[in-house]
């Protein structure tokens, strides 16, 4: 098992109308997800609440790498969305579910951000692209998990380029830079040789 704590991803493609949809790149979101699944998965517990666009990005990156998905990842979903689960979601039982609360989309996705974000020890945060929830996700995450290193990646577009400087201490020359990989890595201080959990 995975024993550091840890890292959370918040990423999803802003929609037609959304805030962060007149800046976000759909190859580079598609991209960064690449670069941050592969140094994370099997190395941190890698959790996240389930978009499911990136879904399978995650899915064959644990295939191509031989990493065990069920124990590599967790996703936390709101039971406010019980008849919408994606299957592809909850194909596995490395998933949580959060009840919600009656009638109230807003309050129920909070509490399962607040669940989600008080059930575990972060030592990071990631996030790409994105909407309106990826800003509420920093900051609960920023109340509850103070300690944590928050990284959102500014080239991709969405809301994560403004949260990029709302981050203090980041290097200002990563901003437009598309070499994901290699900023993730230094960023979160994960060495390339660490090996991963894998299947068997």
């Amino acid at each position: 098992m995975i024993r550091r704590g840890a890292v959370f991803l918040s990423a999803s493609v802003p929609q037609p109308g959304r805030r962060g949809f007149e800046s976000f790149d759909p190859v580079l979101v598609a991209s960064a997800v690449h670069a941050f699944v592969e140094v994370v998965l099997g190395r941190r517990l890698l959790v996240w609440g389930g978009q499911p666009a990136i879904t399978p990005i995650i899915w064959e990156a644990a295939r191509r790498l031989d990493v065990r998905y069920e124990r590599s990842v967790l996703l936390y979903q709101s039971a406010f969305f019980k008849d919408r689960y994606p299957q592809a979601n909850i194909r596995f039982d490395n998933w949580v579910e959060v009840p919600a609360v009656e009638g109230d989309q807003r309050a129920s996705l909070k509490l399962m951000r607040e669940r989600m974000f008080s059930d575990h020890s972060y030592e990071a945060a990631v996030f790409i692209g994105g909407m309106e929830g990826v800003i509420d996700e920093f900051e609960v995450l920023q109340g509850l998990a103070p300690e944590a290193t928050l990284v959102p990646l500014a080239a991709p577009g969405g809301v994560s380029r403004d949260l990029f400087d709302r981050v203090e201490g980041l290097p200002q020359e990563m901003r437009n830079r598309t070499d994901f990989t290699y900023w993730l890595y230094r960023i979160l201080q994960i060495d390339p040789s660490e090996p991963r959990v894998l299947v068997g």
